[in-house]
């Protein structure tokens, strides 16, 4: 299948788009030489935790094991809000946008994951799983949501600090992670 958009074309006609994503890279470029303390070994540690939805599973178990009513709600609507967000992005998402990962010359050693990831770049479905579970939780309950958010968030930023994603990447990820969050409160009212 042929993409139907492709960011590696440059050239007359792509101006804006192409200061995009020199912006983006420049901004990829600022975090991968940015050091923050103890970030080195945990982010990447989040970031792998975080592969095909582990960490939100166990999450919404942790949820669901507290006997709560209103936590029960909040993990199913998450893990609801996850799986159609992943669908999605790997149906959808990674299908129309041909866009290559980053080149890892500027990010430290330390910090790459073992394994690098093998699918086009955009958009992050990392960042698209953490924004919906999290989005999910919160709209079944405030509180619940403010705990998961900035996990959801250390996840997301751990894509773009680890290289295997774009800063924009991440954003349009977490953009339509949240959108599936409200598809599916729209389906399933709170």
């Amino acid at each position: 299948m042929t993409a139907d958009l492709d960011l590696t074309v440059t050239g007359p006609g792509h101006a804006l788009r192409d200061r995009l994503l020199a912006l983006d890279f420049r901004i990829f470029e600022a975090v991968a030489a940015r050091h923050w303390p103890g970030a080195d070994p945990l982010l990447p540690k989040l970031s792998r935790s975080a592969n095909h939805g582990l960490l939100w599973f166990g999450t919404a178990a942790a949820l669901a094991a507290t006997r709560s009513p209103r936590a029960r709600r909040a993990a199913v609507r998450g893990v609801a809000s996850l799986a159609l967000a992943s669908a999605t992005i790997n149906t959808l998402g990674k299908r129309s946008v041909r866009r290559p990962r980053p080149l890892l010359d500027a990010v430290p050693r330390v910090r790459q994951l073992k394994r690098q990831p093998i699918t086009t770049s955009f958009p992050s479905g990392h960042s698209a799983s953490a924004a919906a579970f999290a989005t999910g939780v919160a709209l079944e309950s405030r509180p619940l949501g403010a705990v998961v958010a900035p996990v959801a968030a250390a996840v997301a930023l751990s894509r773009i600090y680890t290289g295997a994603h774009f800063p924009s990447d991440v954003l349009v990820g977490a953009a339509f992670g949240a959108g599936a969050a409200f598809a599916v409160r729209g389906l399933v009212p709170t």
